[in-house]
């Protein structure tokens, strides 16, 4: 029996702008309900539900306020509840975020652990001591901006903080510490939940020495401190590969159920691989190897394939943490953003679709008065975007999403003549080449479960194997804006499946328009 997991096409749901059911203008768990069946029809095998967890929503989420209970926000446990029933009648796993690196200042742990040096949750934080001449423990410098320290005048210490200063860092050294996320771990398994999204996994440890970061020779004109650095100690440190086995084994004991971490790291796919290797750790992992990637090219999609015979990687185009792929890899361009999602459900390994991504989303234009990211505000004009792909899905042509004409971000008004309603019956649009590619991957094994090997790719022209038992796929991507050919090998009933723009088989010749791509099965 096939493992759901290998191959799997998982649709990332951001809850705050997917659907909103009661009005107010954001996104919650009935309105995720509501629109299960949409999901299920697109022909995915699951859902990742980023963050619904009681916050202050300093950072939308990803700092949680209390790791077992819903916020009133998105609704009540009895809705979270309700979505995993459903989406398990209609064939849909679910996958929700955990976030393991920090929590909220106004969690009730950080709050015992700030009052003194010697309570018992003491030591749940990373603290310590300013140098002699009162500045930070060393030179680690924030994602979002700023020293990682933040000084704490209850302790008299620093704590650290990788993202916010609302978002300390807990000490996953600490033994009592990874007990209790093994507990919450088992919580929503016991609830019913598949598997979890881990929040940058591999920021869950520093180095115990607090050591600096070396500098990097930055080239250009860098956007932030971070930069600045070689990310070295304060983040992938061996240990945490060690808490990573720990989780393996309280999912092991449940059947099926599926892991994938999130990894920010200089080398990408090295450290990419390092958290799926063994087969007790990771069941896969994603980069912004290919979500910071700003073309699409043979040599990016060849080299992400490198070294991954023996696991399963995680590849995404768009999420909600970069411009979505129809702006950044397509340039708003129709037939180039359908090409790139033929290309990423071609890809071997773990595909994750983000919101929108079905109906060629291009990323939306956030003035910034109505910016309410951190990040964005924090670094504007040179944020990295997050609001602008994280705007309200557009159900129909005058929105669909609320009934609240006033939405937590503005809806973009070309996402509006892009709505999935719209879309439904066109047979050339975006949402219908989605589906017609995601059951074209359920029915072929080669494309779900294959192996990857190049076959002739040139500058532009990206051609790969997808191989299982004694099938074989070859998929054929011109990835230029000229015509190009690719000469194929004789085959006897060699059938060819056109994707996207205008291609044709002539003999031994695979005519390829610009931005085409088919597959020879």
């Amino acid at each position: 029996m096939s493992d759901w997991r290998h191959g799997a096409v998982i649709y990332q749901i951001y809850p705050r702008s997917f659907c909103d059911a009661n009005g107010d203008g954001i996104g919650d768990l009935k309105g995720v309900l509501e629109k299960l069946a949409y999901v299920a029809e697109l022909g995915v095998d699951g859902v990742w539900l980023s963050p619904f967890f009681a916050s202050p929503m300093k950072d939308y989420g990803y700092d949680v306020l209390d790791y077992r209970a819903v916020d009133p926000l998105f609704g009540a446990m009895s809705d979270f509840d309700a979505v995993v029933s459903e989406a398990h009648r209609l064939g849909l796993k679910i996958i929700i975020d955990q976030v393991y690196s920090h929590t909220s200042d106004a969690h009730a742990w950080f709050t015992e652990s700030r009052k003194d040096r010697v309570n018992a949750k003491a030591d749940w934080y990373v603290w310590a001591d300013a140098k002699p001449d009162g500045s930070p423990p060393n030179n680690w410098q924030a994602l979002f901006g700023g020293p990682s320290w933040e000084w704490d005048a209850r302790r008299r210490q620093y704590y650290l903080h990788n993202f916010l200063r609302e978002q300390p860092d807990l000490n996953v050294r600490n033994l009592e510490v990874q007990e209790a996320l093994l507990e919450t771990a088992r919580f929503w398994l016991d609830r019913g939940v598949d598997g979890f999204r881990l929040d940058v996994a591999n920021f869950y440890i520093q180095d115990a020495r607090l050591r600096d970061n070396p500098a990097r020779d930055v080239r250009g004109t860098p956007k932030r401190p971070h930069e600045f650095q070689h990310h070295v100690h304060d983040r992938s440190q061996p240990e945490t590969l060690a808490f990573m086995e720990r989780l393996r084994t309280l999912l092991d004991a449940y059947p099926d159920r599926f892991s994938v971490g999130e990894i920010e790291d200089e080398d990408a796919l090295a450290r990419q691989l390092e958290y799926c290797a063994g087969g007790n750790r990771l069941h896969s992992a994603y980069s912004f190897y290919l979500l910071r990637a700003r073309a699409l090219t043979p040599d990016l999609i060849r080299s992400a394939h490198a070294g991954w015979d023996d696991a399963w990687p995680g590849w995404s185009f768009s999420n909600h943490d970069v411009p979505r792929a129809a702006t950044r890899l397509a340039g708003d361009d129709c037939l180039r953003a359908q090409q790139a999602v033929a290309l990423l459900l071609c890809l071997r390994g773990v595909i994750f679709l983000y919101q929108g991504e079905e109906l060629g989303l291009p990323q939306a234009d956030v003035p910034f008065e109505r910016l309410r990211d951190p990040e964005a505000i924090q670094f504007w004009p040179h944020g990295i975007g997050r609001d602008g792909a994280r705007t309200p899905m557009p159900w129909t042509a005058d929105g669909g999403f609320s009934e609240n004409a006033e939405t937590w971000l503005p809806m973009d008004p070309r996402h509006l003549t892009l709505n999935a309603s719209g879309q439904q019956a066109d047979p050339t649009s975006t949402l219908s080449l989605t589906r017609r590619l995601l059951r074209i991957r359920r029915e072929i094994a080669a494309l779900r479960t294959g192996g990857f090997s190049d076959a002739g790719s040139t500058e532009t022209l990206l051609a790969f194997r997808r191989t299982v038992d004694d099938q074989t796929v070859l998929c054929v991507f011109n990835l230029s804006d000229s015509a190009d050919t690719l000469a194929v090998p004789a085959s006897s009933g060699l059938r060819m499946e056109r994707l996207t723009g205008e291609a044709r088989l002539e003999g031994q010749a695979l005519q390829l328009g610009p931005w085409s791509s088919a597959l020879l099965i």
